[in-house]
């Protein structure tokens, strides 16, 4: 077992020599995308930072940003607001009574009225000329069952 490399010769090829690292790479390093990554964008999007300013702390450029990261850039308010409802939802869970009183009144925000009944006080609005004749036709004067004796029928 002693006659394995020892670990000072690790560092040397099969002929002896000195291993040389490769020469460097050409062209833009590759850019490896990440969940915290995602998540520094989104935050920052949401805050209103200029993709110039997210790109240079993020140490790209901006086309690359825009392409790795473009959902993040146009809803990183929505995922941001997303993920503190996730966080809210868990503490919730958990039985954290502010918490609880906190969703409740995003939810009371977030939801839309009630829709209001139709009130009854719609007889004060004017009547329209179809609607008077229907009614006075619907109710006949006393009158006319004088008018109708009068009238000379054959027989």
């Amino acid at each position: 077992m002693t006659d394995e490399n020892p670990a000072a010769e690790a560092d040397l090829d099969l002929f002896g020599n000195p291993v040389m690292p490769l020469r460097d790479r050409r062209g833009r390093p590759s850019f490896a995308q990440s969940k915290e990554n995602m998540d520094f964008v989104a935050v920052r999007a949401a805050a209103g930072w200029s993709h110039k300013m997210i790109a240079d702390a993020i140490g790209c450029d901006e086309k690359t940003l825009r392409k790795h990261f473009s959902r993040e850039l146009h809803g990183g308010a929505l995922i941001v607001e997303g993920m503190c409802l996730d966080v809210l939802m868990a503490k919730v869970r958990q039985g954290h009574t502010p918490s609880v009183a906190r969703l409740m009144e995003r939810v009371d925000k977030a939801a839309p009225a009630a829709a209001t009944p139709p009130s009854k006080d719609d007889d004060d609005a004017p009547k329209g000329v179809k609607e008077r004749r229907l009614e006075e036709a619907a109710n006949p004067d006393a009158e006319y069952g004088a008018l109708y004796s009068r009238i000379a029928r054959p027989q």
